[in-house]
This record gives C-alpha cells, sequence and structure tokens, in this order.
C-alpha cells in the first residue's frame, strides 16, 4: 500500500549547511561594477510613473477615526476613508486659514477641519482638490502631477503579487537621503550576505543585466538564516517597475511568488535643507504549503514578527543610502 501522493513528496523547507566564516565567502566587490549599478538605476529612472507615489500602508488610513497625514516632494497630503471605505486624498491643509487636516477628524466619511468645523467629503471646495488616489490593497496611493511632472497615468504601476491567501505586513522607515539613493541599494544584490550576515548566506548572482537590457533583471541565489546552521535557500529576482520601486520575487524555492516591495518616497527636507525619503517596504508572503493556513490565521500576530525583520535590514539598509547621498552631495562618489 502506498502513501498518499502529497505525503510521499513533503520536505522540509529549511536545510542545515556546514558553519563558514564571514570572512571566508567569496568577495563581491569586481561583479558589484559601480557602472553597472548606474546604468540599471538609469534606466529604472527612465520608467513612466504616472505621478503615483506610495504613502503608507492600506490598512493605516481610516483604521482610528483620524486622517492620514504625509508630506510628499514637499506637497502635503492628507488621505482618509468615505464611510463606504473608499480611499479618498487631498491638500492637507485646509482651504480655510490652512490648518493641518492630519490633526482633524473624519466623522461618517468626511474630515471635519478641528480648527473651525469646515467639512471636506472629498470633492472640490473653495480651491481645494482632491488628488486622485489608488489602494491596492496592501498599499496607498495619492497621484500628484505637478511634484511628478509626467503625463499622467489612472492607475500606479503595482508589482505582480500572489493570488489569495497571503499575509502581508508594511514596514516604514525615513532616512536623509533621496529615492535614488534607495533605489540603488536595492540594485546591488551584491551586498546581501557582506553586509547582512545575520540574514543571508550562500549568496550568488546568476545574472546581472547588461548595459543594453530592456528589464533590470537580477538574479540571485540565497539561502535565508533562520536559526543556528539551518537556512532556506531560494532563487530571488529583483526588477525595478518603475522609478521609486525595487520588487524582490521569489521565483524559486520556498515561498515561490512571494514578493517584497521596496518603495522610496520622497518627503519634505529637513531645516538644514537635507532631503528626506521614506521607505515603505511591503512584505507579501505566501507557502502552498498546507501549515500556511495556520501563518494566515496568525497573521495580526506575525506582522510585527514581519516588520522587526524589515527594520533589520533597513538599519543598515539605510545608513548605506545615506552614506551614498553623502557622497554624491560631496562629489566623491565613485559611481
Amino acid at each position: 500500500m502506498t502513501e498518499p501522493r502529497e505525503r510521499r513528496r513533503y520536505t522540509l523547507p529549511v536545510r542545515s549547511r556546514r558553519k563558514s566564516r564571514w570572512e571566508q565567502q567569496t568577495p563581491t566587490w569586481r561583479e558589484a561594477r559601480p557602472s553597472l549599478i548606474s546604468d540599471a538605476l538609469k534606466r529604472c529612472a527612465a520608467r513612466p510613473s504616472g505621478n503615483w507615489y506610495v504613502i503608507g500602508a492600506s490598512r493605516d488610513i481610516g483604521s482610528n477615526g483620524r486622517p492620514f497625514g504625509r508630506t510628499v516632494g514637499g506637497v502635503e497630503v492628507v488621505a482618509w476613508r468615505t464611510a463606504a471605505g473608499e480611499l479618498k486624498a487631498g491638500p492637507g491643509s485646509c482651504p480655510h486659514l490652512g490648518a493641518p487636516l492630519r490633526d482633524s477628524r473624519v466623522v461618517c466619511g468626511t474630515v471635519i477641519c478641528h480648527w473651525h468645523g469646515l467639512s471636506l467629503d472629498g470633492f472640490p471646495f473653495a480651491g481645494w482638490d482632491p488628488f486622485p488616489a489608488h489602494d491596492d490593497g496592501v498599499l496607498a496611493w495619492v497621484r500628484l502631477d505637478e511634484l511628478g511632472g509626467e503625463p499622467p497615468l489612472d492607475r500606479p504601476v503595482v508589482p505582480l503579487r500572489p493570488h489569495g491567501g497571503a499575509v502581508d505586513a508594511v514596514f516604514t522607515v525615513v532616512g536623509c537621503c533621496e529615492p535614488e539613493d534607495v533605489v540603488a541599494n536595492r540594485l546591488d544584490p551584491w551586498h546581501g550576505s557582506w553586509f547582512h550576515p545575520y540574514s543571508f548566506v550562500d549568496q550568488t548572482i546568476v545574472r546581472a543585466p547588461e548595459s543594453d537590457a530592456d528589464e533590470d533583471a537580477f538574479t540571485v541565489d540565497v539561502s535565508f538564516k533562520v536559526a543556528g546552521r539551518l537556512v532556506v535557500p531560494v532563487r530571488a529576482v529583483f526588477t525595478a517597475p518603475e522609478p521609486r520601486t525595487v520588487v524582490m520575487h521569489i521565483a524559486e524555492g520556498e515561498g515561490a511568488t512571494s514578493v517584497v516591495e521596496t518603495h522610496a518616497t520622497p518627503l519634505g527636507p529637513t531645516r538644514d535643507g537635507s532631503p528626506r525619503t521614506a521607505v515603505i517596504e511591503a512584505v507579501v508572503a505566501f507557502s502552498d504549503r498546507r501549515g500556511f493556513a495556520a501563518a494566515r490565521a496568525a497573521a495580526p500576530a506575525l506582522r510585527p514578527l514581519m516588520r522587526w525583520a524589515a527594520g533589520r535590514l533597513w538599519r543598515d539598509d539605510l545608513a548605506y543610502a545615506e552614506r551614498r547621498r553623502l557622497l554624491r552631495s560631496t562629489g566623491r562618489f565613485p559611481g
């Protein structure tokens, strides 16, 4: 009597690897040519965004009766939800006397200014014109045509995600850099196991785009560290679908079709004039294993852990991006 087919094909997602020292791994600096990364960055910047900017996680807007505020490229934006749950957005300054609408309240889908009680329902009023907004189910976007200066698109360029049953979490951090510095960090997969040895090992760049490539796809074989010598090997593909987004797509291995989207949204400058950028990273995890149903059920408890893992990496990667911006501003960047 044979076992059921599914049981015979079951394998553990983790592998055990031989212990190795950080300094004994193969150097990657020869492969990580500054010109290759720079060329990929230029091609990324030339792709259309339609003037759409990520402002935050979908679930963070409209959950507490308060508007959501974000300054994008120096433009104050306020976002909220109607009584039916539709995402609305517009200028963050009240058209009456300029009160910050992010500090106001939402009552029955209407923003009510806390200075004098002016109500805004998402339609034009006294020179206050709403911004196009889009909710993709994980992230909230706003279209700012004057800021972007491109031909507008009806919808943002949203990366392909797993179809149903996924667990998502969104992490946000702000640094003194520009979006291109964040994107350049993600278009440099060679730094992974050197700069983040606590998370990645056994990294190999299988394919990097040529200088005349139409699509910047970096294919990487890498193992995610779990604990001790236990790792999860995968093949990941990095692409840049628009100027402020880089996507890591798990192509093979555990969690295939899962994605990590890194979105770089420019904010307003600091008091000394330094640029600021919000890194808004969405992790959309999926597995076809039967046990993943338990992960979906435990999603509220898992999201803080997913955000912690993203924050651990961005503690280092933001320092990378800020250093790159500093070198560019002083004319000392080698690229």
